[in-house]
């Protein structure tokens, strides 16, 4: 095993990750940014590097600085946790050509699945189904529209370089493919550094499953158990369970799938296969490459420590289980608290802790990197905390989360909380019948949204995602007071929350009616479009790539 590790992430799972190495007695080394001074993470390790500046190209993305940190205190192996660079072959290669250990897979085999169109030829060779659609990029809006044609609506485009949610944009109709290219090229640019983008079809109602797996070595891969992940807003995952309460399709046939892929690939270490299943079987979707963030119920009903699995395969130790070791005990459900506001289409509210208590008791864990007090800042992930709950039966895993959520106090920032109440008691979910869809066009939400919008003062009102928004939203009041104009009128567009200035849908001396969009703010890895709440004539405040702060002054409709 390692004498001392870097954890090349924050929040959480570098939180996450020192915990196990306490454990096997493994020296932590944590790396903060300007922005994360003082955080948990590196309150809870052994040492600390500083990574000038706020910005994640300069700090949680930037190679040299992070090898470089490595280096400068005697590291010998790398952890990269999830998001950030934990998918990177760069990453890992650079972390392998300084001579340090890097706990993931292979270069190689990120290459392989990290480009989306590689992984689908992939998958499709080792004789895994794929959802339909093309194995090639596609470089304008036309070759969607000839797709859709041959395939009908609604159509998915794809960024070929990530996953994760980001870069997705849905067609339902001819009228939006053009929105829909355009916005998965953005998006892909952005977070994947890949403008490369392709098509599918779009399943209008599966359940999104997937498959853990752990690969000592190439051709060794075990699988363990699958997850439903199926509870999402925005393709981003809010709820999930093991095992899953309904399966279409045996759970050993999902297995065999991502053990089959694994070989394919050469894969080492762990990470997971995702996968879309409705009645007429199940597809391929794509391969997270690391730890996933839901890697906790996995672990509960295993038994099994997954940050020490690794660490042992990279390392070289044995993995001390087999396959035929892994049996599932009980149900585990997780909840990801995130720093969101559900009442206004899950925008992300940045801004301190003022009040912050974590649920405890028979069957609850909490895995978190924040405490009261601390910043969440609206540069990085909304992701407050991990709460999950076990049982001996899903009934119970249930009820248990209901009693933690109950318990969980949470103040200066809004939280998915609420909501997350609301859908695990929302009928579908109930019964286990639920599905990608279900947290839109359930209904359940709108009580949320109804009060929400009723709480909403007649001036100073956006609209975000198509809903009302005002900047008097109770949990950003604190952030936002010292940034508010005086004398707002109804004419007047505000910023609804701390991001930067990605999109100008409109330029000076623009006519708009309402509902039109208008701009798109960027923050906490999530786009949110404000609409013009009045018909009339635009002067800017901002251009693009604008930094912005709650209550400023975006533009003004006359």
């Amino acid at each position: 095993m390692f004498s001392k590790l870097l954890i090349a992430n924050r929040g959480e799972i570098a939180v996450r990750v020192a915990r196990t190495c306490k454990d096997l007695g493994v020296a932590t080394v944590a790396v903060y940014s300007d922005a994360d001074e003082g955080a948990r993470h590196t309150r809870i390790c052994d040492e600390a590097v500083h990574l000038p500046g706020t910005a994640s190209s300069a700090t949680y993305l930037n190679i040299p600085a992070l090898v470089g940190a490595a280096e400068s205190v005697g590291a010998s192996a790398v952890h990269p946790g999830y998001g950030f660079l934990s998918e990177n072959a760069a990453f890992a290669a650079a972390v392998m050509g300084a001579g340090l250990v890097w706990v993931g897979p292979p270069p190689d085999a990120l290459r392989a699945v990290g480009d989306k169109i590689s992984a689908r030829r992939i998958a499709e060779s080792a004789g895994v189904p794929i959802v339909p659609g093309l194995l090639e990029p596609v470089g304008a809006p036309a070759l969607v529209a000839d797709f859709a044609a041959e395939h009908g609506f609604p159509v998915a485009v794809k960024a070929a370089g990530g996953g994760g949610g980001r870069g997705l944009k849905v067609a339902h109709d001819p009228d939006e493919i053009e929105e829909a290219f355009t916005g998965a090229r953005r998006e892909a640019l952005a977070y994947f550094d890949d403008d490369r983008v392709y098509v599918e079809r779009y399943l209008t109602s599966p359940k999104h499953l997937e498959v853990q797996i752990v690969a000592p070595a190439p051709d060794q891969a075990l699988w363990l158990g699958v997850r439903d992940c199926s509870l999402q807003r925005r393709h981003q995952k809010l709820i999930e369970e093991t095992p899953p309460a309904r399966l279409a399709v045996p759970a050993a046939e999902l297995g065999r799938a991502a053990v089959a892929l694994s070989s394919a690939v050469g894969y080492v270490n762990a990470g997971t296969v995702e996968m879309l299943v409705d009645q007429s079987g199940f597809y391929f979707l794509e391969v997270n490459a690391r730890l996933q963030v839901e890697h906790t119920v996995t672990e509960e009903i295993f038994g099994v420590d997954l940050v020490a699995a690794q660490l042992r395969i990279a390392a070289g130790d044995q993995l001390g289980f087999t396959q035929s070791d892994l049996e599932e005990r009980g149900h585990a459900i997780e909840c990801r608290i995130n720093a969101e506001d559900p009442a206004r289409g899950f925008i992300p509210t940045p801004g301190w802790l003022t009040h912050y208590i974590e649920p405890s008791g028979p069957g609850v864990r909490v895995d978190s990197g924040f405490g009261p007090g601390d910043e969440i800042s609206g540069a990085y992930d909304s992701l407050l905390a991990k709460v999950i709950c076990t049982g001996s039966n899903r009934d119970q895993a249930r009820a248990r989360m209901l009693r933690a959520l109950d318990e969980m106090e949470i103040e200066g920032v809004a939280s998915t909380v609420a909501a997350q109440r609301l859908l695990l008691q929302e009928p579908s979910f109930v019964d286990g019948s639920h599905s990608t869809t279900t947290v839109e066009a359930s209904g359940v939400l709108d009580s949320l949204i109804a009060a929400g919008a009723d709480a909403a003062p007649a001036e100073g009102v956006v609209l975000v995602e198509g809903r009302p928004a005002s900047l008097w939203n109770p949990a950003m009041a604190a952030s936002a007071t010292a940034a508010v104009p005086r004398g707002l009128s109804m004419g007047d567009v505000i910023a609804p929350m701390q991001g930067t200035v990605l999109k100008l849908w409109v330029s000076e001396g623009d006519a708009v009616k309402t509902g039109d969009p208008m701009i798109v703010l960027e923050a906490m890895k999530m786009e949110s479009t404000i609409d013009a709440a009045r018909d009339g004539n635009v002067r800017l405040h901002v251009d693009t790539g604008t930094s912005v702060s709650a209550g400023q002054l975006l533009a003004v409709i006359e």
